[in-house]
């Protein structure tokens, strides 16, 4: 598969600080690229480079095969960008504030009215269209500005923290509208702090700390190549963990032990045996199931930050 962003050792600087540090990646054309890492970690100032707000200090973009310094009017007619930030006029109805975006994009009459009208059922909000934004919830606004970066139809679709602080309704909506726009074959950059949407709406990642990539690829490559493969035990009646072989790593985890090994399916085994013959009741014996927090963890030796 072809693809759509690729990215060059790029690097921002801001003073003595390096926003972006020499960073190297590409995204495939069609689903949705997970960009994951705590606040701080570059994914927004990385998201103001590839719409043209700001200019690298060195490196490449290729974006829809241009190249991204000589051609930003063209990348921008095929692009929509939501930032952060909500960008709306508050005492505009959200028709209006719709209108105006629109006209920015160079649309007009009529096309531009049905444009608008699909958006806003695009975005659950076609009952509120003529309320002003400034009465809206943030999840509300938050769909709105959504709703601003489809009226184009672009080929990428950049969402920079699209669900902070938004409500679990406004929350639903979105991961559905990514879910249809993907089926449509847009592409869709998604940058966030928040694991879980990432894996349930990501095919391939990269991973940020810091102004660099720390893994990237597909979101099982990533899982498997760097998550702990481990089981869980909770037993009134284990207070030290087992010494067995295939123990490689254990770690106190709640009430009870995080069991690390690289055959974890034959380590299971084990340990069933070993607790029958020692009448032991476990109260619980699973098998961990990898996930993106253990591997941020393992990548970074710290939880993601959120501040």
């Amino acid at each position: 598969m072809n693809a759509i962003v690729e990215i060059n050792d790029l690097t921002k600087q801001y003073g003595q600080k390096k926003a972006l540090d020499a960073i190297t990646f590409k995204v495939k054309e069609g689903g949705c690229f997970g960009l994951l890492g705590p606040n701080g970690a570059g994914k927004s100032t990385l998201m103001k480079l590839l719409t043209g707000i700001l200019s690298p200090d060195s490196g490449g973009m290729t974006i829809m095969g241009m190249d991204a310094r000589n051609n930003r009017n063209a990348i921008i007619s095929k692009t929509g960008y939501v930032p952060q930030e909500i960008t709306l006029f508050e005492t505009l109805s959200a028709r209006r504030n719709l209108v105006f975006f629109g006209e920015m994009y160079g649309m007009k009459g009529e096309p531009l009215k049905r444009k608008i009208e699909e958006v806003l059922q695009q975005v659950g909000l076609a009952d509120r269209a003529k309320d002003a934004v400034g009465t809206f919830s943030g999840g509300m606004k938050r769909r709105i500005n959504i709703a601003a970066s489809l009226l184009h139809d672009p080929k990428l679709l950049i969402l920079d923290e699209p669900t902070v602080g938004i409500d679990p309704q406004s929350r639903n909506h979105i991961f559905e509208m990514i879910m249809a726009l993907k089926k449509k074959g847009m592409t869709i950059l998604y940058s966030t702090h928040y694991m879980e949407e990432v894996e349930a709406l990501c095919e391939d990642i990269a991973i940020m700390d810091n102004g660099r990539v720390i893994a990237e690829g597909s979101l099982n490559g990533v899982l498997e190549a760097h998550a702990a493969k481990a089981i869980y035990l909770e037993s009134d009646d284990v207070t030290v963990p087992p010494v067995l072989e295939g123990i490689a790593k254990a770690s106190a985890k709640g009430r009870g032990w995080m069991l690390e090994s690289s055959d974890p399916l034959a380590l299971m085994g084990r340990l069933v045996q070993y607790f029958q013959s020692k009448g032991i009741h476990v109260r619980s014996l699973e098998m961990m199931t990898p996930s993106l927090e253990s591997v941020f963890l393992k990548l970074t030796g710290s939880s993601l930050r959120d501040e």
